[in-house]
């Protein structure tokens, strides 16, 4: 990418995300929750997303006028990029759909995917995306609880000694300036909210660990029991592959009830990827949330899916 491009997305970003704070200080009466996917969650109530890896300023753009209720950006099989992921977060600022509601919660809740890697790794890149702006964070290969401990740590700022949640300790350094701008919270409020749901209550981040080989699922509920953990999402391929079967094997759902039932047990929701016609059995099955398709605009069949699932919770 160029230095000029790149110099104009950093541009418009800022003015963009001055307005929200504008917005944000004179909006009346209490704020809302931020993250809309925690309300979901909370009310129990199914969220449907798709992953996006084309990651510009007009599909984010795109994506924040989908209809759906959460957007994965893919930085684990696309390049990482973090200039194309500020221009993506930058689109998906809709100032007027802030205006309509009156508030900053984006109707499209944006996650990144980050790149699998090693914990020390991980603990810089986790910090540098998190630093952007995003509400939520899917962490792939995750096959121990120390893994998932790690993961929770790297997504904290430090704590203050004596609160309840001070475990597990955060790692996170302080530079928020950047992401409270485009949260429109004044730095002060970003260092007390963002931290992550349901570990703190009033947390507008969320962690999603992906449990995807044979190990994780051997440790399925150990890492579901992390505190900090704010979901588990299934990756059907790569889980097939490490159990050394066929896609559509039969040890696999195995696997994936056993990610169920650890979820429950662990009160954690878990989601995983799904085509449009097995939607209805995924969400009878007990998932919470789903990824119905992959970007490129929101297709017919991604929009079915979402029309099937709505209405399959709404009977």
């Amino acid at each position: 990418m160029n230095t000029e491009f790149s110099k104009s997305i950093r541009l418009l970003l800022v003015s963009a995300t001055v307005a929200c704070s504008i917005f944000a200080q004179n909006a009346p009466g209490q704020k809302p929750r931020l993250n809309r996917f925690i309300e979901l969650m909370e009310a129990n109530q199914p969220a449907f997303g798709l992953f996006s890896s084309i990651v510009s300023t007009r599909n984010g753009s795109a994506m924040a006028g989908s209809g759906l209720d959460f957007v994965i950006v893919d930085l684990e099989h696309t390049p990482y990029d973090l200039t194309r992921l500020e221009g993506y977060l930058l689109g998906m600022i809709n100032k007027a759909e802030i205006l309509k509601k009156g508030n900053l919660q984006p109707s499209v809740v944006p996650f990144v995917r980050v790149p699998a890697a090693g914990r020390e790794q991980l603990q810089f890149i986790i910090k540098q995306v998190l630093d952007l702006g995003p509400f939520g964070l899917v962490v792939p290969h995750v096959d121990t609880a120390a893994d998932a401990r790690a993961m929770v740590q790297a997504s904290r700022f430090p704590q203050v000694q004596g609160v309840a949640d001070f475990e597990p300790a955060g790692k996170r350094g302080v530079g928020y300036g950047w992401a409270a701008r485009y949260w429109g919270l004044s730095g002060a409020d970003y260092g007390e909210r963002a931290d992550l749901w349901p570990l703190d209550p009033q947390g507008e981040l969320v962690l999603w660990l992906m449990i995807e080989t044979r190990e994780s699922v051997d440790n399925v509920l150990e890492i579901a029991r992390t505190p900090g953990v704010g979901g588990l999402f299934v990756g059907p391929s790569d889980l097939a592959l490490s159990l050394g079967v066929p896609f559509d094997d039969a040890a696999v759902e195995t696997a994936i009830e056993k990610v169920l039932a650890a979820g429950r047990q662990a009160k954690v929701p878990v989601g995983t990827l799904c085509p449009p016609n097995q939607v209805e059995r995924r969400l009878a099955q007990g998932f919470l949330f789903l990824a119905v398709g992959g970007d490129g605009g929101v297709s017919g069949s991604v929009t079915e899916a979402v029309r099937r699932g709505r209405a399959f919770r709404s009977k």
